[in-house]
């Protein structure tokens, strides 16, 4: 039977089942109804896979105006403060909150949370749940949700947005819902909502090699834009610095604690190298940690670079590090005893769609909340463990704000038409899919990637556009699958990317291009693109 009628209504549609969405779906449940979508398992997203913890300000040494300041360094230049202000502040209450509805984080006392510190931070302010805090944060808030009865539905792919602007109703353009496609049985239902939330994470498999699982594909992006709301600085994508190097290994992160505890980096000779690339070695931000290891590994030919944690007591790691500890095992690795081989690769994006400090995006009626949103906090570079507190924190403040936008809106609700197939026939070229999905990722990884140049952004430009215009004739002629909204998604947020970093003739944060290595204040701005406005402003 299927999940979803034909046609549904809401007061609140949230597209996502991360911190971020379910945060939202949590405060706004006690004011209307509310429908959580997931693209597959509800559990399964990047809050889940979230290792290293939640930044706050909770230790005695520990003030929000230091906290404030590693971010805006962090950022180099592009964070907005007032954003970063208000996450920061508000960061304990969202902690104490969590607290509340049975998180367990590690303790060092009755009373006291066990802080731990990574890249890029002044202090210990990093609350964890051992090295799987977004597995503990993700159990619970689902728990919260089934609890209060708040409707989720799985498996359910939010194929485009649904605007007035697109009905032709007149008017200014604001969001009515998402047409959604059903993936155990194929059908497509139109449902509108007074209130659309995009929590549809991140993008990180529009690369090769990342730590995002499977559904980061960019979906809220993409639809976003092709809607007409404002996107911003797509050129900042966050390279992890440690992912697991490991041929049976599939996207397995490297917690950025264990450097924050004292891992150190070396070479395949075994020789420590960050300090010929910056004088805080392991603990700097991490687009410095990732070029440096790509730099280390090009210099000398290696596969990969280590980070050893032999120095430390076992006890101590497993104590800390279980998880990652026991991955490592099942890879033939013990890292009580040996370097673990680790390489960069996508992790996370900077950039997104614009949003105001309530989570509004320049489309009435449309939300973005965590890391699909562009809010101003990460600026050029995300600090580390910033990223599940921006989830807590704009999750709220989205719903608040849209909780008293639902009690402002008045008026019938909109009819919105079935979603028409026209003659779309069954697909019968997955091979087409399959194989401009692996090139679209490979052109990503070898031409947009950690280090860049005009003449490689140049060539993924020109390569895209053939790209797109194969996934869009194949779109409109067959009928939709999952695969293939998620590969017409991609390659829209690759093409964004392209875009947004042709435009950025300066080396700023995350994004390094060759042919200009110096940051440029000119050029201290945000890279917009609308729809229409593939130039950015």
């Amino acid at each position: 039977m299927p999940a979803l009628s034909p046609r549904e209504h809401v007061d609140f549609l949230v597209l996502g089942g991360g911190v971020a969405g379910l945060s939202f779906a949590l405060e706004a449940a006690a004011h209307g109804s509310v429908l959580v979508l997931t693209k597959r398992q509800r559990f399964e997203g990047s809050t889940q896979y979230a290792q290293g913890g939640i930044a706050s300000v909770l230790g005695a040494d520990d003030r929000f105006e230091l906290h404030v300041e590693d971010t805006l360094v962090a950022g180099a230049g592009l964070c907005k403060r007032e954003a970063v202000e208000v996450t920061v502040r508000e960061g304990p209450e969202r902690i104490r909150w969590l607290l509340g509805l049975g998180v367990e984080l590690d303790r060092e006392g009755p009373e006291a949370l066990h802080l731990t510190r990574e890249g890029g931070h002044s202090r210990r302010r990093i609350v964890h749940a051992k090295d799987t805090t977004g597995r503990e944060v993700e159990r619970v808030l689902l728990a919260a949700c089934e609890a209060r009865g708040i409707r989720l539905v799985e498996d359910a792919v939010a194929v485009d947005l649904i605007t007035s602007g697109k009905l032709g109703m007149g008017g200014p353009n604001r969001a009515l819902g998402a047409y959604v496609l059903e993936r155990a049985t194929g059908d497509i239902s139109a449902v509108s909502a007074a209130i659309t939330v995009l929590a549809t994470g991140g993008a990180g498999k529009v690369y090769l090699y990342t730590t995002n699982p499977d559904v980061g594909t960019g979906d809220g992006v993409a639809m976003a834009w092709r809607a007409g709301a404002t996107i911003a600085n797509m050129e900042f994508f966050q390279f992890h610095p440690t992912c697991l190097f490991h041929p049976q290994a599939k996207s397995f992160l490297i917690s950025e604690a264990l450097r924050g505890e004292g891992g150190i980096l070396r070479n395949a000779a075994g020789e420590p190298f960050m300090i010929r690339y910056d004088p805080r070695k392991e603990l700097a931000p991490r687009d410095i940690v990732a070029r440096s290891i790509d730099a280390e590994i090009k210099r000398r030919g290696d596969d990969c670079a280590y980070l050893d944690m032999t120095h430390l007591p076992k006890g101590f790691l497993l104590e800390h590090f279980p998880h990652i500890h026991a991955t490592c095992r099942e890879f033939g690795i013990d890292m009580a005893v040996q370097p673990i081989p680790v390489v960069p690769a996508a992790h996370y994006m900077c950039g997104g769609v614009v949003t105001d400090l309530v989570g509004r995006t320049s489309i009435p009626r449309l939300y973005a909340a965590g890391e699909v949103a562009c809010t101003g906090l990460h600026g050029a570079n995300r600090l580390a463990s910033n990223s599940l507190l921006e989830g807590l924190v704009f999750g709220r403040r989205a719903a608040l704000r849209a909780v008293d936008e639902l009690g402002e809106t008045s008026g019938p609700t909109p009819t919105i038409p079935d979603w028409n197939p026209g003659a779309a026939l069954a697909p019968d070229e997955g091979v087409v899919v399959a194989h401009n999905w692996d090139e679209v990722r490979r052109l990503m990884w070898n031409y947009v990637g950690i280090v860049r140049s005009q003449k490689r952004l140049e060539r993924a430009r020109s390569r895209l556009a053939v790209l797109r215009g194969e996934i869009r004739d194949y779109y409109w002629q067959y009928r939709v699958t999952p695969d293939l909204v998620e590969l017409r998604n991609l390659a829209d947020v690759a093409t964004l990317i392209v875009e947004s970093a042709r435009h950025r003739k300066e080396s700023r944060g995350l994004h390094y291009v060759l042919d200009f290595p110096q940051a440029d204040d000119r050029q201290l701005r945000d890279t917009v693109v609308a729809l229409g406005d593939l130039e950015p402003r």
